[in-house]
C-alpha cells in the first residue's frame, strides 16, 4: 500500500492532462469545507437527550463537567468549541506537517487527511451516542482538525507546479472548494437529520456516519487522482517570465526551515491576518447585524428591532438567513475571481485593491445604515466577503512568487497560523465591541459603527505591510547543492527522462471524456449546493 502512496509513484508521464488535478483537489476541499457548516448540528445537539426540549444542566455543571456529563444536554456555547478547535488545529497541523507533505507527496497527505477527517466524524458519532462531549472534541476537533490542515494544503504545491502560468487561478479553484464545502454539507446534513430523526433521536449520530462514509469515498478518490509533474515540466508554448521583467516573481527557492526569520514572511503573515480578521469578524455576526441595524424595514414595517413582536422577529430572521447565504456565494465566487485576476494584476496589487476598496467599504457602512439603504449595506458586505475569500485563494500564489515553488506548500502551512490568529482576533473585536456599545446604552442600529471603523483600521495595517513586501535578499535562497538535496528527499528526479524516458514538454493525450467525468463528479454536488443556497437567497430578495 505504501508503494501506491509514495510520491515517486505518482509522477505523471508525458500527455497527462493537468486539468485532472483541480477536480482531485476540489474533491478533498469540498469535503473538509464542511467545517464551515458544522453549526448546522448545534441546535439538534443542544437537545440530543431531550429531543424535543433540551435537558438543561444545573448551575453546578461547568464546562469541564459538561465534557463528561451524561445527564444533561450541551449548551450551544459549549458546542462552539469544536468550531474553534477546527481552525486552531488546521493552522497548527498545516504548519507542523507541511514539510513532511512536500516530501511525502499530495496523495499520501490526502489519504491521511481522509482518515483523519472522516475517522474524526465517526469518533464524534460515538461521542453523541455515548453523550460524551470530550469524544466529540477529540474526534472532529483534534483528529478532524489535523485532517483539515493536511487536506487544505495537500494540493497547493502540486497545483502551482502544474499551473506555473496560472498560479492564482489554480489555487483559487481548489480553495473555492473549501468555501463551498458548507454550501453542500449543510443542506445535506439538514436533510439527513430530518430523515433519521425519530421520537427518541435527533438523527445526528446516523448523519455523522453517513457523511463520514460519503466524504471518505470522495476524499480517497481525490487523493488517488493527484499526480505531480515531472521535474522540468512546463506547459507547451509557455516560458517562465524573466526576472528582469518582474522582480516580484523569483525563479529560486527558499527552504521552509528559514521562513520564520525572513521579514517578508511576517509581512505577508500580517497581510493575511488583517484581511481575514476583518472578514471573519463579520461572518459570524452578519445575520444579527442586518436584523439589528434595519429591524422592521426588512419586512416593510416601520419599527426598530426592539419593538418587533415574535412573528415579526421570525420573519426578519428568515430574511437575514438569505443574506447570510448570499454572502456565502460571494465568499466562494471571490476565491476564484480574485485569485484568477491576480494572475493579471500581480499579487501585491491585488491585495492593494483588497485593502483600499475593503477599507473604504467598511468605512461607508455606518453611513449606509444611517441612511436606511439596505441595498448599499448589502452590496458593501457582498464585495467585502468576496475579497475575504479572495485573500485566502491569492496568498498561495503570492508565497510562490516570493519564496519559490519547491516548498511553497510547507511555507503556506506555516502562514496559516495567521488564520488561526485571525479566527480569534476578528470575532473578539466584533463581539466584544458590540457588547460594550450595548452596555453604553447605544441603540441597536448604532452598536456596529465603531466596529466598522476598527475593521477599516485593520485593513490600513494590512495595506502598510503589503507595501513593505520586497523581493528577497539572495542569501535566503537555497544553493544549487541544497536544492538538489531537497529534490532527492522529495523523490524528484534530476532529469524528467529518468522517470518517463521522454521529453518533459508534451501535448495532452489524456481522454477528454475522463476529464469531463472528473469535473462532473465535483461539479454536480457543487451545483446542487449552489441551487440550495439560491433557494435561501430568494427569501432575502422576496
Amino acid at each position: 500500500m505504501s508503494g501506491i502512496l509514495d510520491k515517486e509513484h505518482i509522477i505523471a508521464g508525458p500527455g497527462f492532462n493537468r486539468w485532472l488535478v483541480p477536480p482531485a483537489a476540489l474533491a478533498i476541499h469540498l469535503c473538509i469545507g464542511m467545517a464551515y457548516g458544522f453549526s448546522v448540528f448545534w441546535l439538534p445537539l443542544s437537545k440530543a437527550l431531550g429531543v424535543k426540549d433540551a435537558i438543561k444542566c444545573g448551575p453546578d455543571i461547568g464546562f469541564f463537567q459538561e465534557l463528561f456529563s451524561t445527564g444533561c444536554d450541551w449548551k450551544i456555547s459549549t458546542l462552539g468549541w469544536m468550531y474553534t478547535l477546527f481552525f486552531v488545529l488546521l493552522g497548527t497541523s498545516a504548519a507542523t506537517w507541511g514539510g513532511w507533505l512536500e516530501r511525502a507527496g499530495p496523495r499520501k497527505a490526502g489519504v491521511v487527511a481522509a482518515f483523519c477527517w472522516c475517522g474524526g466524524m465517526l469518533v464524534s458519532a460515538l461521542g453523541v451516542y455515548l453523550h460524551q462531549f470530550w469524544l466529540m472534541l477529540l474526534g472532529s476537533g483534534v483528529i478532524g482538525g489535523i485532517g483539515l490542515g493536511l487536506g487544505y494544503i495537500s494540493p497547493v504545491s502540486t497545483l502551482i507546479k502544474w499551473f506555473p502560468d496560472k498560479r492564482g487561478m489554480a489555487t483559487g479553484m481548489a480553495i473555492m472548494g473549501f468555501g463551498g464545502g458548507a454550501m453542500i454539507g449543510s443542506p445535506l446534513a439538514a436533510d439527513l437529520m430530518k430523515y433519521f430523526a425519530s421520537p427518541t433521536s435527533v438523527g445526528v449520530v446516523q448523519t455523522f456516519v453517513v457523511m463520514a462514509l460519503l466524504y471518505f469515498v470522495f476524499m480517497m478518490a481525490g487523493a488517488f487522482g493527484y499526480r505531480v509533474p515531472e521535474t522540468g515540466w512546463k506547459p507547451a508554448g509557455w516560458t517562465a517570465p524573466d526576472a528582469a521583467d518582474n522582480a516580484m516573481i523569483t525563479q529560486q527557492h527558499v527552504h521552509v526551515s528559514k521562513v520564520w526569520g525572513i521579514p517578508q514572511f511576517w509581512l505577508i503573515w500580517m497581510v493575511l491576518c488583517m484581511n481575514v480578521s476583518a472578514g471573519i469578524g463579520v461572518i459570524g455576526m452578519a445575520s444579527p447585524m442586518l436584523q439589528e441595524v434595519f429591524g422592521g424595514a426588512l419586512i416593510g414595517v416601520n419599527q426598530k428591532f426592539g419593538a418587533l413582536d415574535k412573528s415579526q422577529l421570525a420573519a426578519i430572521a428568515t430574511v437575514a438567513a438569505g443574506f447570510t447565504a448570499l454572502l456565502s456565494l460571494f465568499n466562494i465566487g471571490g476565491r476564484f475571481f480574485w485569485a484568477s485576476l491576480s494572475d493579471k494584476l500581480g499579487r501585491k496589487l491585488t491585495y492593494v485593491v483588497f485593502f483600499v476598496l475593503g477599507g473604504a467599504l467598511y468605512f461607508s457602512i455606518p453611513g449606509s445604515a444611517a441612511a436606511g439603504s439596505i441595498v448599499l449595506f448589502v452590496a458593501a458586505f457582498c464585495v467585502i466577503l468576496s475579497m475575504y475569500g479572495g485573500g485566502f485563494a491569492t496568498v498561495p500564489a503570492y508565497l510562490a512568487d516570493i519564496f519559490g515553488t519547491q516548498m511553497v506548500g510547507a511555507i503556506h502551512g506555516r502562514l496559516l497560523t495567521a488564520w488561526a490568529t485571525a479566527g480569534i482576533l476578528g470575532p473578539v473585536i466584533v463581539n466584544y465591541m458590540r457588547e460594550y456599545q450595548i452596555g453604553l446604552g447605544l441603540p441597536r442600529e448604532q452598536v456596529y459603527n465603531q466596529t466598522m471603523f476598527i475593521l477599516s483600521g485593520l485593513l490600513v495595517v494590512g495595506l502598510i505591510c503589503n507595501a513593505l513586501v520586497r523581493p528577497l535578499n539572495p542569501k535566503w535562497f537555497m544553493s544549487d547543492e541544497e536544492l538538489a538535496h531537497e529534490k532527492r528527499l522529495a523523490h524528484e528526479k534530476a532529469i524528467a527522462s529518468q522517470v518517463t524516458g521522454s521529453d518533459s514538454i508534451g501535448q495532452d493525450t489524456t481522454s477528454s471524456s475522463l476529464v469531463v467525468l472528473a469535473w462532473l463528479a465535483v461539479g454536480l454536488p457543487l451545483a446542487w449546493g449552489v441551487y440550495r443556497t439560491l433557494q435561501s437567497v430568494a427569501k432575502f430578495f422576496a
